[in-house]
């Protein structure tokens, strides 16, 4: 009993221990059912939040693509200036009288007249009925088209065998442009040729107006699909020069090209440019690669290509100049979505200098040592900027961009004779986006390859400043396809 009654204390702690231990676990127990608690709770908050987060990105990528849908929309629409209200009478239109209205212009007078007719005065005033004296006599010219009457040929055409082999001969006259007979004997003349190419590839004229044209004006009975016909042969004629014309953009030191959307049988394909100051080629085909861009240019082009950004352009080997007037539309439009940030403004005044630096060298207004402490510092101050863009996703995009870019910018000022922009190209692609506007692109392959040889033929013959019914005239006369010397084209370049 002594022994058992010296333990009890002992025995007493630790039951005391035991119970606080058990209390302790148990308030453990419940923070951790509370802490159990409140994770699951914060999970939950954090799918909601994941699950807003992508909606919201969706929606800011949806709203994205509808706003560059309508920036494009208002760059591309067909009526442009349209107001979309009545805007009331407004001002009296013209130039203000006064000392700054400036020279007065009028119509040249004709080179020459042709007839000449009088218009006397009344012998009595019609108010008074008095006596009418002559002052003095003025003139007054009239420019008019003549009565148009086509002219008729009839080729009275040889038709033989030769006495030996037996093999048909058939004579040909210098202005025939087919040796088509029987059903196929009425043909369209060189001009008439040359006026449908004109109308319907150079101006986009439906070929159903271009027949009806034809038939009121100058009483030529000819169908829109017959016109087809016509359009297929003048370009089997013209394949030849189109090839050369390739060539010669093949071997030029500098091209600028250009690429828009075309279809060709309803389906999706792209309409590429290649242009050089004298030659332009046109080409549709149905991707927007390097390899279709090959078809033109080959495969390893080594001159100095002037173009946008379009990265399969950066394929090639040679020397690039990338065009200033893409880079200065995307720094306005950040300006426009992040007017808080000055960065996209910084870049476009460093653009800017660029095209002033080589105005001023232009000018001779700088040295050759100026040039190139100022190029070097415009090359610097861009190079600190595509470095440093700020936390804004459009921005950095866009300054990955000009990193990748960054030894196409400045190009021009190291050569003077380059172009700062591809001008050349959009001004060579307007007429065809003038044409898929009205006719929508081609119906069939066929279409399509005739479209690209003429309009590439009568670009170069405006290019150059060559008459086109010549041209075509000597591209239908001739016995077989060959490259028209009216051209000018000088072998292709070893």
């Amino acid at each position: 009993m002594t022994t058992v009654d010296r333990k009890s204390p002992r025995v007493e702690d630790l039951h005391s221990d035991l119970e606080r231990l058990q209390g302790e676990l148990t308030r453990r127990e419940r923070d951790a059912e509370r802490l159990q608690r409140e994770k699951t709770r914060l999970q939950r908050k954090s799918s909601r939040l994941q699950r807003e987060n992508d909606r919201l990105k969706q929606e800011n990528e949806r709203l994205k693509r509808q706003l560059d849908e309508a920036r494009r929309a208002g760059r591309r629409q067909a009526e442009p200036f349209a107001k979309d209200r009545p805007q009331g009478e407004g001002k009296r239109p013209g130039r203000r009288a006064g000392a700054k209205y400036g020279r007065h212009g009028c119509c040249r007078l004709p080179p020459r007249v042709d007839e000449v007719h009088a218009a006397p005065v009344p012998a009595a005033c019609p108010d008074c009925g008095g006596a009418v004296e002559v002052t003095r006599v003025a003139s007054q010219y009239q420019e008019e088209l003549p009565p148009v009457r086509p002219v008729v040929r009839r080729f009275d055409i040889e038709v033989g065998h030769c006495s030996q082999c037996r093999q048909r001969v058939q004579g040909r006259h210098v202005l025939q442009t087919s040796d088509a007979l029987g059903a196929a004997a009425v043909q369209l003349g060189p001009g008439v040729v040359a006026l449908v190419v004109e109308l319907h590839t150079e101006l986009g004229v439906p070929l159903g107006k271009v027949a009806h044209l034809l038939r009121t004006t100058f009483g030529l009975q000819v169908t829109p699909g017959g016109l087809s016909h016509v359009l297929h042969r003048a370009a089997r004629a013209a394949a030849p020069a189109y090839t050369e014309l390739c060539e010669q953009v093949r071997n030029a030191p500098v091209v600028t090209p250009d690429e828009t959307g075309w279809r060709v049988g309803g389906e999706r394909h792209w309409l590429w440019v290649f242009t050089t100051p004298d030659t332009t080629v046109y080409a549709i085909c149905p991707g927007r690669g390097f390899d279709d861009a090959a078809t033109v240019l080959g495969t390893h082009y080594a001159g100095v290509l002037v173009r946008d950004g379009w990265a399969p352009y950066r394929c090639y080997d040679g020397l690039h100049q990338t065009c200033l007037n893409h880079l200065l539309q995307r720094c306005r439009q950040l300006q426009e979505d992040h007017p808080n940030s000055p960065w996209a403004g910084e870049v476009r005044a460093v653009l800017l200098a660029g095209l002033d630096l080589r105005d001023r060298c232009n000018a001779g207004e700088l040295s050759e040592h100026g040039m190139a402490t100022a190029r070097g510092r415009l090359t610097a101050r861009l190079a600190r900027l595509v470095d440093a863009p700020p936390p804004l996703e459009d921005a950095e995009r866009f300054a990955a961009h000009l990193a990748n870019e960054f030894p196409a910018v400045f190009l021009f000022l190291w050569d003077p004779s380059l172009d700062a922009t591809n001008w050349r190209a959009e001004q060579a692609i307007r007429p065809a986006v003038v044409i898929r506007k009205v006719c929508g692109g081609n119906r069939t392959r066929h279409g399509a390859d005739t479209q690209q040889v003429l309009a590439s033929v009568v670009r170069t013959a405006r290019q150059r400043a060559l008459d086109l019914p010549p041209l075509i005239a000597e591209l239908l006369r001739a016995p077989e396809p060959a490259v028209p010397e009216l051209l000018g084209l000088p072998p292709p370049t070893a």
